[in-house]
């Protein structure tokens, strides 16, 4: 089996590597010092209809696969946009497939349009501050009154709710022990994000300042029987149906900024000279950078093997979690070995690497430890007991 691109995913990849063009390295550094959203690059993928890439061609979108969106998830972060990039706008390419998947007609003709054109933005309130991976122990209630859902909580680590009028919610409207298992009482909203009932306090963090992560704490917030996605109780089962297409659109993605980190170092390794040599004349340099290329190519293939897997209706979990595994890691191995290369220049902000290596360790924390993935490798490849 090829796991090459085909034509139209080369169209795909060269249409967004132009789209990304005026948004560069200097653009990104710019918007990693001030913090200001990106809106303009956002607004770019929208203008050239990228933005509902793999939603229905019914509602606007292109219909096209996952492997289609990890091909452009995978050039926007290249082109230097990094993490920033591809979070600012992941939950318009593939973030609503719970609505697309479990919604009714008319919730689909009512909430995909806006969001394929950034008339309305969402953002995905799932992590609490008490619960962590353990997804089935939610504690934000949402109770029924007679009229409406009426909901308490907090959430964590929510991206851009200080840009958003919507949110994607996942609360419990049954406690845990009214139910056999605890993912029976979890249910799935997708509802207005209104503030006069939800403070969102953000998280100063590591790297990615252009596209905020929040607290959220709500407070009596109301959401009307029509906004409840699918069946009450089966809101974890239906994040859980998406839970592949992402692994695979963050390995891809990490894969692309490992490259451009790769590039970066490789290019440097030519044009530094030390003692009257290139210092890439060294196998010191050489290697480290040898091992990033070979790492990213494997991790490249197992997440497109798991794309192609996903689209063809096979079950991909292993090779989606692998893929976001081998990623991660050699993603943040060759940032690691671009700042090397660059010696003392790869601490100033102006060569870009050290960005890439703050970028880099967003996605080999979340969604999913690595931990945890070798943990559900070990159980699943290789019928070992489970042990978390």
């Amino acid at each position: 089996m090829s796991f090459a691109l085909t034509p139209e995913q080369e169209q795909i990849k060269e249409s967004i590597a132009r789209i990304c063009k005026p948004f560069g390295d200097d653009y990104w550094l710019q918007r990693d010092t001030d913090g200001e959203f990106p809106e303009e690059f956002c607004q770019a993928i929208v203008d050239e209809g990228f933005m509902g890439i793999a939603m229905p061609e019914k509602y606007g979108g292109s219909g096209l696969g996952i492997a289609d969106a990890a091909v452009m998830a995978q050039a926007i972060t290249e082109s230097g946009a990094a993490n920033a990039g591809f979070a600012a706008l992941i939950i318009g390419i593939f973030g609503l497939n719970p609505v697309v998947v479990f919604g009714t007609e008319e919730q689909k003709q009512k909430w995909l349009p806006p969001i394929i054109k950034r008339e309305d933005v969402a953002c995905f309130a799932v992590t609490e501050p008490n619960t962590g991976l353990d997804t089935t122990r939610l504690k934000t209630r949402a109770v029924w009154d007679g009229k409406d859902y009426v909901v308490k909580g907090e959430k964590i680590w929510t991206s851009t709710a200080l840009r958003a009028n919507k949110m994607l919610l996942i609360a419990r409207t049954k406690r845990e022990e009214e139910t056999e298992r605890p993912i029976d009482g979890l249910s799935l909203f997708y509802t207005d994000l209104d503030r006069d009932y939800v403070e969102i306090r953000p998280i100063d963090k590591m790297g990615r300042k252009c596209v905020d992560s929040n607290q959220m704490f709500i407070d009596g917030l109301r959401i009307p029987k029509e906004h409840l996605v699918g069946e009450e109780g089966k809101g974890f089962r239906y994040l859980l149906h998406g839970l592949n297409a992402e692994r695979i659109l963050i390995a891809a993605s990490m894969v692309g900024l490992g490259r451009a980190a790769l590039k970066k170092a490789a290019q440097y390794a030519r044009d530094r000279v030390v003692f009257g040599r290139p210092i890439g004349m060294n196998q010191s340099i050489q290697h480290p950078l040898a091992e990033s290329w070979a790492e990213l190519e494997a991790a490249n293939l197992m997440a497109f093997q798991a794309a192609n897997m996903y689209d063809e209706g096979k079950e991909c979990g292993l090779q989606a979690n692998a893929a976001k595994y081998l990623a991660a890691e050699a993603t943040f191995k060759s940032c690691t070995n671009a700042v090397m290369t660059h010696g003392g220049m790869g601490y100033a902000k102006e060569f870009h690497v050290e960005r890439y290596l703050r970028e880099s360790l967003i996605h080999r924390l979340a969604p999913i430890s690595p931990q945890l993935i070798l943990s559900y490798l070990a159980e699943n490849a290789l019928d070992l007991p489970k042990s978390y």
